[in-house]
């Protein structure tokens, strides 16, 4: 068998890992199970990529090759090791940077060393994969550095309002298919430059206008975006690899954007052109009434007189690392009889499926953990819910109020259950920049503070309530 072809069929197993792995990512329960399918795919893929480049390169450039490949995994293992869930969004927009600004770089590659046996119409395709991948390298790379800064809080979350911004995208993408046209005919380093440049900006411009509250959203389509990055890059080095692999996170990540705008009830057209998140109306950013508050021993009566419990979690409970206490909450009341489930809307935190991974990490039962669509219909008959760290996806505005900015997005009910008790640090708006109506309402009270103190604080309570409870039970024997 040749090095050509054992590193075809390596390609071959390692696009098939690459399926296993992103079948198992779809459940909890195989979760672990996909991400070692995945690594052992890329450790196939690396070796064989290798092993084909070792057959024409110097052993200088396998050194090379060694010292790049020892840099880039101790790098990712360090930012893997050290970084907090809550840190998770943003390193992952990071990492779709450098999978566009790769992307961009082989393209300019690509356009400096043209295969000299090409020629004719097979030199036409050439110029125009060169053009599109260094364009869709671009956008991605400037558009993920861009999620980084909102995500990380370096730069403010609101949308970006330019005027006439709508027109300023059409010009930019009718730009570069007349760019691509004019290089195909005659390319040249200008032409190159200029779409370079106009991506970046597009890309730049694209998720600055996108507003905090539909970063998720975000995060999943640049996931998508770095993938046909990845695509094109394979047409590029004819790597067949490359291309199976970028059309899996690109079709997969263009899905989940599908998804996860059904459920906020936004147009997925919308979020390629970055159309979406307008700034909250003026009267929404005040307070609306008066909030009642309540303390950690109050609500641990609460919860002791509750026979069913909603938990429903945000962005706020990862910040505070309060999944641990949340899921030794929910055992101590499920020990007490009482009915505990959790519900998690679609984009609660600032990642797809952010808080599911929390409480998978603390070790809460999948059974419990039900999606918005599952649970929503139950809270009308539902004692107490736990609102803990969340905001935006439990605003009531959302169906309210026809001019919120929010207006339309399917959220939680919870405003429904006979008693609410919300977890904040302040009266604060949410990410997204709007006031939330839930906090004045009769049925609802506001614990304040650090949301890992207070459960710690409910938890000590219920162990008080309980208390004479074990003391009379031991005199009676």
């Amino acid at each position: 068998m040749t090095t050509d072809t054992a590193a075809q069929a390596a390609y071959v197993v390692a696009a098939l890992l690459f399926i296993l792995s992103l079948a198992g990512l779809s459940q909890h329960k195989t979760s672990r199970s996909g991400v070692v399918w995945g690594i052992a795919g890329m450790v196939v893929a690396l070796a064989a990529t290798v092993g084909l480049a070792s057959r024409s390169i110097t052993a200088t450039g396998l050194v090379l090759i060694a010292v790049a490949t020892a840099l880039g995994a101790g790098i990712g293992l360090w930012r893997a090791r050290v970084v907090e869930m809550t840190g998770m969004p943003e390193l992952i927009a990071i990492m779709h940077s450098l999978v566009g600004l790769a992307a961009a770089f082989v393209g300019w590659n690509g356009y400096l060393d043209v295969d000299a046996a090409l020629s004719g119409s097979l030199l036409a395709i050439h110029h125009a994969e060169v053009f599109i991948g260094v364009f869709i390298g671009a956008v991605t790379f400037t558009g993920s550095v861009v999620a980084y800064l909102k995500l990380s809080a370096r730069i403010n979350s609101r949308p970006l309002t330019l005027p006439g911004k709508h027109v300023l995208n059409v010009g930019a993408l009718v730009a570069f298919v007349g760019l691509t046209v004019a290089f195909v005919v005659r390319p040249n380093m200008g032409l190159l430059i200029a779409v370079t440049v106009i991506a970046l900006a597009l890309g730049a411009h694209l998720v600055a206008s996108i507003g905090g509250g539909d970063m998720p959203v975000v995060v999943s389509m640049l996931n998508s975006y770095s993938g046909w990055a990845a695509a094109a890059s394979g047409f590029l080095l004819a790597n067949n690899l490359l291309i199976v692999t970028g059309a899996l996170v690109g079709s997969s990540g263009a899905y989940l954007s599908y998804i996860m705008c059904k459920a906020m009830n936004r147009s997925f057209i919308s979020v390629i052109a970055g159309g979406f998140g307008t700034p909250a109306a003026a009267a929404d950013d005040g307070e609306q009434g008066e909030h009642r508050e309540i303390n950690a021993e109050e609500t641990a009566e609460l919860l002791r007189d509750a026979t069913s419990v909603i938990i429903t979690p945000g962005y706020g409970m990862a910040v505070a690392q309060a999944q641990y206490p949340v899921a030794e909450l929910a055992r101590k009341l499920r020990d007490r009889g009482v009915e505990v489930r959790f519900g998690i809307h679609p984009v609660a935190g600032r990642l797809p499926g952010h808080m599911n991974v929390l409480l998978a990490e603390a070790n809460v039962p999948y059974d419990i953990v039900l999606e918005m669509d599952e649970i929503n219909d139950d809270f009308d008959a539902t004692s107490v819910v736990l609102v803990i760290g969340a905001n935006d996806t439990v605003n009531p505005a959302a169906t309210d109020n026809p001019s919120s900015p929010i207006a339309g997005m399917p959220v939680l009910h919870v405003w429904e259950a006979a008693n609410v008790v919300v977890f904040k640090r302040s009266m604060a708006a949410g990410y997204a920049g709007v006031q939330n109506p839930l906090f004045f309402r009769e049925n609802t009270q506001m614990l304040f503070g650090d949301a890992r103190q207070r459960v710690e604080d409910i938890l000590r309570g219920l162990d008080a309530l309980d208390a004479p409870v074990r003391e009379m039970a031991g005199t009676s024997r």
